[in-house]
């Protein structure tokens, strides 16, 4: 360094491990990139799925229009900014969703980041029309996800070394006699409680 202190031993070593990580972290993001453009179907196994009414099309019309998509994800489609909403009809109903975009700060019992009443962001969601609404949340409660996926509310069926592990090394035996194993079975929705974040 001219006219500076040079640099020590030690910081010499940190900021060539911090070079040599950032310089992997590019090799790898353009390898996988590669693989991707490359690759005959999805790198990643697709675990959501929708099957649209013809008032679930229109709601997902004016979910575009809206530009909710700006800040949610929906179909594959949108950013990443908020929560992404595919799966969100296997975890929530279509009365849920529909309370939640008209006022969703009493649906969540607390004050909400981006949704709400002025000035937050999102809150011309809740000056819609009604009858959009109603058609917003039929497009979200027709957002489904596959048992087993990061969205939905049940582990996927069949058996799990992890999960089966797990449970033989931690769990009581008086839980064998007092709960079933939800692997085996289809989960209901459940009503009322928080979405998961």
């Amino acid at each position: 360094m001219a006219g500076g202190q040079s640099l020590k031993q030690g910081e010499k070593i940190l900021f060539g491990i911090a070079i040599a990580f950032i310089g992997f972290a590019v090799l790898a993001y353009l390898a996988l990139e590669a693989y991707r453009l490359r690759a005959s179907g999805a790198v990643f196994e697709v675990t959501t799925h929708f099957d649209l009414s013809a008032d679930g099309q229109r709601g997902s019309e004016l979910f575009r229009t809206h530009r909710c998509t700006a800040c949610h994800r929906a179909m594959r489609n949108g950013t990443n900014m908020g929560l992404s909403l595919d799966g969100l009809g296997s975890r929530r109903t279509q009365e849920w969703i529909y309370n939640f975009l008209r006022d969703p700060e009493a649906v969540y019992g607390a004050k909400t980041f981006d949704h709400g009443y002025p000035p937050k962001e999102a809150a011309s969601v809740s000056l819609l029309p009604s009858e959009e609404l109603r058609l917003i949340s039929i497009f979200l409660s027709e957002l489904k996800s596959d048992q087993g996926s990061p969205s939905a509310p049940a582990p996927p069926k069949g058996e799990s070394a992890f999960v089966d592990n797990m449970l033989k090394n931690f769990a009581p035996e008086s839980w064998k006699e007092k709960y079933s194993d939800v692997r085996e079975k289809e989960v209901p929705q459940e009503k009322g409680n928080a979405p998961s974040e």
